[in-house]
């Protein structure tokens, strides 16, 4: 079996990758090959990257892993979610006050749900699914996410999920995102983020899915 984790830093999964003595690109664990996958920060990179891997090799699954901000207080800090669909929220056009999605305009696709299968199967009925949406620019005006709450009412925020969902898509990829919560989505304060905790259990959960497959 084959499988590609996918990571916008190499930061967030590097407690993963020194248990099991790892490394950027292929690499074999428990009789299986593991492709890691560093993409950069952002949809443009992360596209970037799995459009590149995607053309040239072959997997039976993708795992992104990362943190991720949540629009919710019923989401602990630290806590592990599923991404069970996710959604570029800025891809469209503003009409006035009102925001056009893709779809609306006939350009195209903003919402991507992951194929489920194989080995992935178990993980979404043992984490909480969440809706996400992958932004450019993180929300930290009050006015913007109460706005974006009430348009798509997400969980969870990041810079690369749908980017991720969107390339696993194109070739039929079953894949999974995995989200450890670092911070709740609301004016920019960093003395109420857990980086750390979201780091350690994150990796806990990639330490544990790894050994089992």
């Amino acid at each position: 079996m084959k499988s590609l984790l996918v990571s916008a830093t190499e930061f967030e999964i590097a407690p993963f990758l020194s248990h099991f003595g790892l490394k950027s690109g292929l690499n074999y664990l428990n009789g299986n090959q593991i492709v890691v996958l560093i993409t950069g920060v952002g949809m443009v990179a992360t596209a970037f990257s799995m459009g590149n891997i995607l053309a040239t090799d072959k997997f039976d699954f993708a795992v992104n892993a990362g943190i991720a901000g949540s629009f919710s207080t019923d989401i602990e800090l630290g806590e592990v979610v599923i991404v069970t669909g996710d959604c570029f929220s800025e891809l469209g056009a503003m009409d006035g006050q009102s925001f056009l999605p893709i779809e609306e305009l006939g350009f195209g696709k903003s919402v991507f749900t992951p194929l489920q299968g194989g080995p992935l199967e178990g993980l979404y009925s043992t984490h909480k699914g969440v809706r996400g949406i992958t932004v450019n620019c993180v929300h930290g005006d009050d006015m913007e996410i109460a706005s974006i709450s009430e348009r798509l009412n997400p969980a969870v925020e990041t810079m690369e999920g749908a980017a991720f969902f969107y390339s696993c898509d194109q070739v039929g990829l079953p894949s999974a995102q995995l989200r450890s919560i670092s911070n709740y989505v609301e004016r920019r304060d960093k003395s109420r983020w857990n980086i750390p905790l979201a780091i350690e259990m994150l990796n806990r959960r990639l330490i544990n899915i790894y050994t089992a497959i």
